[in-house]
């Protein structure tokens, strides 16, 4: 077992398990302190390596744990001779489109595959596992993280990126349909990422053709790969906390009407148990009643306020968002005071030193904005960045998944030929890189 086949088997073993740090090394008899040095990066000076006979002891317990379901709060269980592409494929295609296409064990089954690709996406490890792929991004709509993440991702695999944005470049000025640009482009790639401001509209892309078609936003309806990877980085954000996302405390604030992110993010975290979500936003960003109406029928707990100092007491995750100026028509932003911005006093006067301060990007930066505040760029508990870098190895396993590679990928790996630093970031937080 490799240094990094250690990490994601760990990973791996702590989530199919549903146990914490503590319950887990409880669990296979070790010290929390073993642990912990086994799930460090390769380059920590106090990383180890695991015994075998602790890795044999954990593989028997993931096996009687499968065999005997009913005895354990596992949510792991890989349909046997399905693979995922096909547990989340939309309308019997591998394409992406909706966070609904996910249970919960589907879920944890990316994720793992994600744990796979980080040293990949830390400049560590190269594959070249998608050569010769083709990659189209079709962004209709402004996008730098989105558009960018994608590309790195499909590139980081082996594969080739062409970049269209906007309108204007586009045939669609000439009255080209959406189901013409579709069958067209997919006769060029052997992937579409799209990007559209009317709801609905990657859909029409994907009904016009069998390729993979990733939904990068469709105007104020969904964000899947955002929310899988936002997910995807609470639960490393927990586990390093020794928390699970279960019966956690989500606090979400700002345009909950028009933020796609927290739209999807909301029906990924449904799929957990016994959850308390405070939504905090005037009355006018509200998020839309048919998504409370499904969060409430989960059996969890959700609390509306108009107040941003009340609705953060007692904070797990705070996730903010920018007001979605662009999917306003003749609407005022009405009570949307600075009042709402999150800054380092409000933080330290709230919330615990254990709070997660998460937000999707772009914030809005400038002095007075009702965002969330640089002031807090050098607080540990600003995960935005974590959150950002996640989102390359997340693309990574939705493509692999997709193109039906991600079984390959473990074995097509060799060290980069090239010095990356161990922080990305001058200002990354100490623990940044732990598992």
């Amino acid at each position: 077992m490799t240094m990094s086949d250690q990490q994601t088997f760990l990973r791996d073993a702590m989530r199919r398990l549903n146990l914490t740090r503590d319950h887990f090394s409880d669990r296979i008899g070790v010290r929390k302190r073993a642990l912990d040095t086994w799930l460090l990066p390769e380059t920590s000076s106090e990383f180890r390596v695991m015994p075998d006979i602790v890795s044999k002891f954990v593989g028997e317990i993931l096996d009687g744990e499968l065999h005997h379901p009913a005895s354990t709060q596992s949510v792991y269980s890989n349909k046997a001779g399905s693979p995922l592409r096909e547990q989340i494929a939309y309308n019997g295609r591998p394409q992406l489109l909706s966070v609904g296409q996910f249970s919960r064990d589907s879920l944890e089954q990316l994720f793992r595959i994600t744990d796979i690709m980080q040293p990949i996406a830390r400049r560590q490890k190269v594959t070249r596992i998608l050569e010769g792929a083709v990659l189209a991004n079709l962004f209709f709509e402004a996008s730098t993280r989105t558009r960018i993440s994608f590309g790195a991702a499909f590139c980081r695999l082996g594969g080739s990126v062409c970049d269209t944005t906007g309108f204007t470049f586009s045939s669609m000025t000439k009255g080209e349909s959406i189901y013409d640009t579709s069958r067209v482009i997919s006769g060029y790639a052997d992937a579409l990422v799209v990007r559209h401001p009317e709801q609905g509209a990657v859909d029409e892309f994907a009904r016009a053709t069998n390729i993979p078609v990733i939904n990068g936003g469709d105007g104020p309806g969904e964000h899947p790969s955002q929310a899988i990877l936002d997910l995807y980085t609470i639960q490393r954000e927990f586990s390093r906390l020794g928390k699970l996302v279960d019966g956690a405390h989500i606090v979400m604030v700002g345009d909950l009407k028009y933020g796609r992110t927290v739209h999807s993010l909301i029906k990924l975290l449904a799929l957990y148990r016994n959850l308390r979500f405070t939504l905090v936003a005037p009355s006018t960003l509200e998020m839309p009643a048919h998504i409370l109406e499904r969060i409430a029928r989960g059996g969890h707990v959700v609390e509306q306020s108009t107040s941003l100092a009340q609705g953060l007491k007692g904070a797990d995750i705070v996730y903010a968002t920018r007001i979605q100026k662009e999917r306003f028509a003749d609407e005022a932003i009405e009570g949307y005071t600075p009042d709402f911005q999150i800054n380092q006093a409000l933080i330290d006067s709230t919330c615990s030193a254990d709070t997660i301060v998460m937000h999707p990007l772009p914030r809005d930066g400038r002095p007075g904005a009702n965002d969330l505040s640089t002031d807090l760029n050098h607080d540990p508990r600003l995960a935005i960045f974590r959150q950002t870098d996640n989102g390359i190895p997340v693309r990574m396993a939705i493509f692999a998944t997709l193109l039906g590679v991600e079984n390959q990928v473990q074995h097509s790996m060799r060290d980069a030929g090239w010095r990356s630093p161990r922080h990305v970031g001058p200002d990354d937080a100490a623990f940044d890189g732990v598992a």
